[in-house]
């Protein structure tokens, strides 16, 4: 009895291959827990698709997936001086955020990170001139610029970029590969037409691994069912039923990342409201769980435990059986299934 991720594989196999041919030399990203998947999984898929280089989040992680990838790992997260060493190969490149970090890298492959409008890190343009000296010490492998999701300002990413290029030659700095996050194919194909001479290659995970939603699906098994009165106590606090139904207890808890949430950035008044209300309910134990039964989204009894998560289901809907599985809606990057099938 498990948390199982499906994964129709024909169909998710030919969505990675449909980005790949709008991102000619898209350089696969896998970090956090693999997108769902997990670092092995998906070092495998990059392996399948052709890619050189794989882009993982930190150096922790490019010591996990280097024996599951041949190729060169890419980590995102920038040098910083004082860093605990991590043993790597020299197929390894490191990201640098600033000149300092260039200089802490002597004979180390990098690329580096320029400063975008997402303000996070990166070479602030008055640094450019210090670069020239510093690069001479390392293997630059290229730039790179990490975009915002949204531009709620109206800007233009490939204007943000074509600044950037040209600040990049004004300094007399190598060109021949910008790495570029977030930006649409169209706008790709704007910049290399832009600029014939540079390589531009897309770093992508999310568009890449979950684009297709109906391509894979968490469904987590029924271990128990015990029928309940309105007014009887249960669970840990033994708090009581407010109507007659059933307990249904299903695979999936917090040590899953059921009843997890990052917090979202609500945009609008209808988002702003539904928000208000999901804490409201929170207030007095209401609770919407991820799972799926008899075609609604059921309720928690209680909070999730480590392993399992128990749902009220009311007395009007049928009961499940042991056995049965619950679709669940759950989100990839914060989810550890028990096992992963192929169908």
């Amino acid at each position: 009895m498990a948390l199982t991720l499906y994964v129709d594989t024909a169909r998710w196999r030919a969505h990675q291959q449909s980005v790949l041919q709008q991102f000619p030399g898209l350089v696969p990203v896998c970090k956090g827990n693999g997108y769902g998947f997990g670092h092995e999984r998906l070092a495998d898929e990059a392996t399948r698709l052709g890619a050189d280089i794989l882009a993982v989040g930190t150096t922790y992680e490019a010591a996990r997936i280097k024996d599951f990838f041949s190729g060169d790992l890419l980590v995102l997260t920038p040098f910083r001086h004082g860093e605990e060493p991590v043993p790597l190969p020299d197929r390894a490149i490191r990201s640098v955020s600033s000149v300092e970090g260039v200089g802490g890298l002597v004979g180390a492959r990098v690329v580096i990170e320029v400063m975008s409008s997402m303000k996070r890190h990166g070479v602030a343009p008055e640094d450019l001139p210090k670069l020239a000296a510093a690069i001479e010490d390392v293997r630059l492998e290229g730039f790179a610029i990490h975009l915002p999701l949204d531009r709620t300002d109206g800007s233009d990413a490939v204007e943000e970029v074509i600044g950037w290029m040209d600040r990049l030659r004004a300094a007399r700095l190598p060109l021949h590969t910008m790495f570029v996050s977030h930006l649409k194919a169209n706008e790709l194909a704007r910049l290399q037409q832009q600029f014939p001479q540079t390589r531009f290659r897309a770093r992508i995970g999310t568009r890449l691994w979950l684009g297709d939603h109906e391509a894979t699906e968490y469904r987590g098994s029924v271990l128990d069912v015990t029928r309940v009165a309105k007014g009887d106590r249960f669970g840990y606090r033994q708090q009581k039923a407010a109507s007659d139904g059933y307990l249904v207890v299903v695979a999936g808890g917090t040590s899953h990342g059921v009843g997890l949430e990052a917090p979202k950035a609500l945009h609008g008044v209808m988002p702003r409201a539904k928000g208000v209300a999901r804490a409201g309910l929170a207030t007095v134990n209401r609770n919407l769980a991820p799972y799926v039964w008899a075609g609604k989204q059921r309720w928690f009894a209680e909070p999730p435990h480590m392993q399992v998560s128990i749902l009220f289901v009311p007395a009007d809907a049928p009961a499940p059986q042991v056995g049965e599985e619950l679709v669940a809606h759950l989100r990839h990057t914060t989810t550890q299934y028990d096992r992963l099938v192929d169908r």
